[in-house]
């Protein structure tokens, strides 16, 4: 019965992500039409979609008796979610139909990359085991969803506000954005061509920074890897022998994780040739190409929502990501406060929004200076998500 409830519950998820997917189409199609019905018919469509992924979180959640907010694959889900929770929110408040067609595409990364991760159900480990983990990732991730909001309002603030053919420091940092999106793009669809459809691995046993014995699974050519890392091959059950794999020979103490950094190495590689054969069929920058979606924006609007998603998901990131965390610590680990990587990047974050609060309520830092410390916060968000879950061992090495 449990296995069934999962399966549906991934079958809704995926049904959910095609929703999404076409749903851009009437959704773009809405920008530059003098009719409600395109807009009607996405908005329906991103409800529907939005209904089927808290039908997959409650059915998950029932197949295996705890919230599913115990791995990557659930915590980026529920990140995916939380985007589309906070989109609703501000289309229902603000009738804007043009952050759906920035917000959908990155809950569907999101989605995306959460599949490269196990989705199978575990028993969960002991610091796991406290009705206060559902609490703090449920109540950071539903934060994340609306501090995103500010970070689409400023990114489309910023496509309107500033000339693409600009040859100034504000226009190329806005190019390296567009730049990082299809990294990230190509981070994700490389690691599911080679991990899902072509079958990629090279195994390397090595010893963790606990000197236990892993195995550690590589999808793309080593280029980094383990600090004393010996290349074998499965040979049945649990029994591995001595292998010729492909090593560059650049080793890095367990303290990083070696594998995950070579997927991200090959990925920035991969994706800057992408960018740039992108960049010669266009022969024009990026965000030259998205400016003429942006044209109808309303900049004091745009302005408006990213300030009010701010002043709304910061007080709740505040909430799940210190307090509820803190909490959950002192249960877990018989401390309130640690300075694991993960808890100081929450930190690092909590400060800068509080920063960007006190620079636009006392500086008067609005409009275009609001928006680019938006995009810098919900980098710190990807960051903290990425570089940090999967670089970095620690505490929150599950998570």
């Amino acid at each position: 019965m449990a296995s069934q409830l999962v399966s549906i519950s991934s079958t809704l998820l995926y049904a959910a992500f095609i929703l999404y997917l076409v749903a851009m189409l009437p959704l773009a199609t809405s920008i530059k039409s003098k009719s409600n019905k395109p807009a009607k018919i996405a908005i329906t469509m991103v409800v529907i979609g939005f209904i089927l992924q808290i039908s997959y979180f409650i059915l998950r959640w029932i197949a295996q008796g705890h919230a599913p907010v115990s791995n990557m694959y659930e915590f980026i889900t529920m990140f995916a979610i939380m985007i589309i929770a906070g989109y609703l929110i501000t289309y229902f408040y603000f009738k804007t139909r043009l952050l759906g067609l920035f917000a959908l595409p990155v809950s569907m990364l999101l989605m995306a990359y959460g599949s490269m991760f196990s989705r199978e159900v575990e028993p969960l480990i002991p610091a796991l085991q406290s009705n206060w983990l559902a609490i703090h990732v449920i109540t950071v991730t539903l934060a994340y969803g609306i501090l995103s909001m500010s970070a689409v309002a400023g990114l489309i603030y910023l496509l309107k506000a500033v000339p693409s053919d600009e040859k100034s420091w504000r226009a190329r940092f806005l190019e390296a954005i567009m730049a990082g999106i299809i990294i990230v793009i190509t981070f994700i669809a490389t690691t599911v061509l080679m991990q899902n459809v072509i079958g990629y691995q090279d195994d390397f046993l090595y010893q963790d920074k606990q000197g236990q014995n892993q195995i550690a699974e590589y999808h793309l050519p080593s280029l980094i890897n383990f600090e004393g890392a010996v290349p074998v091959e499965h040979v049945g059950e649990n029994n591995y022998e001595e292998a010729d794999h492909f090593h560059s020979g650049v080793n890095l103490p367990p303290l990083i994780d070696s594998q995950k950094l070579n997927t991200v190495l090959w990925s920035f590689l991969l994706g800057l040739i992408v960018y740039g054969i992108i960049r010669l069929i266009l022969r024009k920058r990026i965000i030259a190409v998205l400016k003429p979606w942006s044209n109808k924006a309303d900049l004091n609007l745009m302005d408006e929502i990213g300030y009010r998603s701010v002043i709304i998901g910061f007080p709740i990131f505040a909430l799940g990501g210190i307090f509820f965390a803190s909490i959950w610590a002192q249960i877990a680990w018989s401390r309130f406060w640690g300075w694991d990587p993960k808890e100081t990047w929450a930190f690092i974050t909590f400060m800068f929004y509080t920063v960007f609060l006190h620079l636009r309520l006392n500086r008067g830092y609005e409009g275009e200076k609001s928006a680019w410390l938006a995009i810098i916060g919900f980098l710190l968000i990807l960051f903290n998500l990425i570089a940090i879950n999967l670089l970095v061992a620690g505490l929150h090495s599950y998570a």
